[in-house]
């Protein structure tokens, strides 16, 4: 998923009334990306997913790179929606294991972590530590454990190793070792290294209260 902006500079302004119209000028989908983003860093996810659904309404053909939304919606327990953000998210970003990731943890709340383990999506070659792991380990090839231990030594990969793990545990109702690696992931320390994937780690352990 993008990591140094929230949206594709493809966001194509609304058309707006001309300057002599008594009508108030339309917002732009970039405020209405950006309010609904703002949103989500402070927990008010309900208005969050009311803005990213208008921006998806607004500006279908951009719809499919909304990964943000999808996020948004898995924390407002939309899981179908949730999952049909992420196959949509696939066909512009076939390669990326987050968005696999984040798609088995809303089809196992929708239904059962069987259900999501047979509909996990085909990734491409997803280079970063520790993705490859992270994948397998929602195949049920590999284990936690080496999850981790294929993330040491590097801190971002440490940060994703522990954020996607928390997710997997939520995803299989494991509370206890969810908040176990939320509570890592969201440490200040990984602040630079997640960015936005930091503040849906904060998002994350706050949603399962988490927070000491």
């Amino acid at each position: 998923m993008p990591r140094a902006a929230y949206y594709l500079a493809a966001l194509a302004a609304v058309a707006c009334p001309s300057p002599m119209s008594a009508q108030p000028r339309a917002e732009s989908p970039q405020a209405i990306f950006n309010r609904a983003v703002a949103d989500f860093e402070s927990g008010r996810i309900a208005d969050s997913v009311r803005g990213f659904d208008q921006l998806a309404a607004l500006q279908p053909q951009l719809a499919p790179q909304l990964w943000q939304r999808g996020i948004a919606l898995y924390f407002a327990a939309r899981y179908k929606d949730c999952r049909a953000q992420f196959e949509s998210h696939r066909t512009v970003n076939p390669a990326d294991v987050e968005n696999a990731a984040w798609h088995f943890a809303c089809a196992a709340k929708a239904d059962t972590p069987e259900v999501a383990r047979a509909a996990l999506l085909p990734v491409g070659p997803d280079p970063r530590r520790p993705m490859r792991e992270i994948y397998q380990l929602l195949r049920g090839a590999v284990s936690p454990e080496q999850v981790l231990a294929a993330a040491q030594g590097d801190v971002e990969a440490q940060f994703y190793a522990h954020l996607y793990l928390g997710l997997y545990f939520d995803a299989l109702g494991d509370r206890r070792r969810a908040l176990e690696h939320l509570r890592l992931a969201a440490d200040d320390g990984y602040a630079q290294s997640g960015g936005y994937m930091h503040v849906v780690a904060r998002v994350h352990l706050d949603s399962l209260g988490g927070r000491r």
